[in-house]
């Protein structure tokens, strides 16, 4: 009977599992959980802390669940990997052996790196523990301050300023969310969070976070020397990947560990899927991070058919898709795809995935030199990052109707040379003249192309 252990027990290690069951309904399969919760999603925390949900719907997998599927369910922390005797040891002194490991162990929040860091106050939107402690205090607090860039600092502020605390946001830069959004992007968001309440701070960074002689939160210090009074910190500057434990075990790690296009480490029946997974990514041709709820998937099912398959022959590669997050900020939709242009900053180099909860850091990243088109009314706007005859990426803000035609686009490599005029001209038709382009382009790809009736939809 083939051991099979799987470490993390996020979108990744499940899909995993699932797959393993599927092909093999007989052997051990284990997976190691270091949160005393069956899987749940933590996407699904955003709307938790903002009360769209209650946080029991968050669950994705109930208890019963790991039974019928004969899932062992290990609620334990893996401390060490040893390669040599297949052996993963946990924190409590157990041993578990495996004849075939996955590491999905994921991503969790990088702690703040200022003075004052661990004092009582600091919270993060991280875990469902987290999030109910954080719901919690919001009750009590009068004011927070929150410092992050990304998705999950906004999630923070709306939730805190969703409960009535007073709730300011540090902004290093002078627009909102630089590594994604332009000028304009910034200050249909900016306007958005001001309707909620939350008081922006542009051009300012925390030197330390300020407490009292029982070690609770009392405020944040400015490097301008400004004190920000406050009960609360709403910490959301990244993510990295939980892979400690695997150092020194003969596994090659980068910023993830590094797979091959099986998911399979150089380690003998060693494999790595999800946040903690670095994977070749055809768009910027290197290996990249990927917090993607839907690549975790992706991924953990590859790795666990391969696992599973006794055929070498019939494995199964991963092929990352291009980056791709929607996500809800303020009542304001928000889609980013493909490679939007900008350059990496330092803290990106150091922070493994910056943006987090659901983003990519190759947003941030692109190789080359892109023209660029925008389109927008109000707060419904489009922006296209063009290279040559390609869409390489394109971000939508607000109405979505574009969304999945451009994701296609992009994805199919599409010229766009009889499109091209009207990208760059914009304008109240665009989005009738995309869809338009995208029908053809889809029937063009269609296996009955040569016999479909499609005169009309172009020109």
């Amino acid at each position: 009977m083939t051991r099979y252990v799987i470490v993390g027990n996020g979108a990744a290690g499940v899909s995993a599992a699932e797959e393993i069951r599927s092909l093999d309904p007989t052997a051990a399969l284990t997976i190691i959980g270091g949160e005393r919760h069956p899987m749940y999603s933590r996407p699904g925390l955003a709307y938790v802390v903002i009360n769209e949900i209650p946080d029991r719907q968050v669950i994705a997998r109930q208890p019963e669940w790991y039974r019928e599927h004969a899932i062992e369910l290990v609620h334990a922390t893996a401390a060490r990997l040893d390669v040599e005797a297949r052996q993963v040891r946990l924190s409590d002194g157990r041993g578990l052996d495996y004849d075939s490991l996955l590491i999905a162990t994921g991503a969790r929040a990088v702690p703040l790196p200022y003075p004052g860091h661990d004092l009582d106050g600091v919270v993060y939107l991280d875990t469902l523990d987290g999030t109910r402690e954080l719901l919690r205090r919001a009750k009590r607090a009068r004011r927070a301050v929150v410092i992050g860039g990304g998705i999950t600092a906004f999630e923070l502020a709306e939730g805190l300023a969703h409960h009535k605390v007073e709730t300011h946001f540090l902004v290093r830069k002078d627009t909102l969310w630089s590594a994604v959004f332009n000028a304009q992007e910034s200050q249909v968001l900016a306007d958005r969070m001001a309707d909620h309440g939350v008081r922006l701070h542009f051009r300012s960074e925390v030197a330390e976070v300020l407490g009292d002689a029982r070690g609770r939160v009392t405020g944040v210090r400015l490097t301008s020397g400004e004190v920000l009074g406050c009960d609360l910190v709403g910490a959301g500057i990244g993510v990295r990947p939980q892979i400690e434990w695997v150092r020194g075990a003969g596994i090659e790690v980068d910023k993830g560990i590094l797979v091959d296009e099986f998911l399979q480490t150089p380690v003998p029946d060693v494999y790595a899927a999800g946040d903690c997974a670095q994977v070749w990514d055809r768009w910027t041709e290197r290996y990249t991070l990927d917090s993607l709820w839907p690549s975790a998937v992706a991924a953990g099912k590859i790795a666990g058919r391969n696992m599973a398959c006794d055929q070498p022959a019939l494995r199964a590669t991963y092929i990352k898709g291009i980056p791709f997050n929607a996500c809800l900020l303020f009542g304001l939709h928000v889609t980013a795809m493909g490679q939007l242009g900008g350059g990496r900053n330092a803290a990106e180099a150091d922070v493994v995935q910056h943006i987090s909860r659901g983003s990519s850091e190759i947003w941030a990243n692109t190789p080359h030199a892109y023209a660029s088109a925008w389109s927008g009314s109000g707060t419904n706007s489009i922006r296209l990052a063009l290279g040559g005859k390609r869409l390489m990426g394109a971000l939508v803000v607000g109405q979505q109707t574009l969304a999945d035609p451009l994701r296609d686009l992009i994805e199919w490599g599409t010229d766009l040379t009889p499109l091209r005029a009207d990208l760059e001209r914009g304008g109240p038709d665009l989005s009738d003249r995309v869809l338009r382009f995208w029908k053809l382009a889809r029937l063009r790809r269609s296996p009955d192309f040569a016999t479909s009736v499609h005169q009309g939809v172009w020109e």
